[in-house]
């Protein structure tokens, strides 16, 4: 590419992610969640032994106590995932192969403060039917609903870029 249309290039604004690559990143992303929140049970469950499971009438038991520890375990874990990659570099690895990024509205990369909003919001989001990932369709500018609230975008790179130079 030459040096005219890499400045051109660079000078036009990036389209907003469509609602299909968001969801791809999404899935790739959730890949490597669920195999941290496997790792981080079992260590869990190194830690406690399985005395603290029991088959009740075919069905297992676990302490209240565990349970709720377990789930704020994944709850950190999942938010700090995302959140020190979007403030990081602007991608997971996933966003990274769908050639996406998420962005402050002025361009730069979300702070902290931004990338929490954005992962508490994008929960319901996605569990109220997915209205706030289609709101996508009814925004003139292609953002979700977490988008707003966060006051990020997600933006679609060019082919040329190169996420690990």
């Amino acid at each position: 590419m030459t040096e005219v249309e890499q400045v051109s290039e660079a000078s036009q604004p990036l389209p907003r992610a469509g609602l299909m690559r968001r969801l791809a990143a999404l899935l790739y992303d959730g890949f490597l969640v669920a195999a941290v929140w496997m790792v981080l049970g079992f260590i869990l469950q190194l830690i406690v032994g399985t005395a603290s499971n029991q088959l009740v009438d075919g069905v297992v038991q676990t302490d209240p106590l565990l349970d709720a520890l377990l789930f704020t375990i994944m709850v950190a874990s999942g938010s700090g995932f995302y959140i020190w990659f979007w403030t990081k570099s602007g991608q997971t690895l996933g966003m990274i192969a769908w050639r996406i990024k998420v962005e402050s509205v002025d361009g730069g990369l979300i702070d902290f403060k931004q990338g929490v909003i954005r992962y508490f919001a994008a929960w319901p989001s996605f569990f109220l039917l997915g209205l706030g990932y289609l709101s996508i369709y009814l925004d003139s500018k292609g953002d979700a609903a977490h988008d707003k609230v966060s006051r990020s975008r997600v933006v679609v790179l060019p082919k040329s870029h190169r996420p690990f130079d």
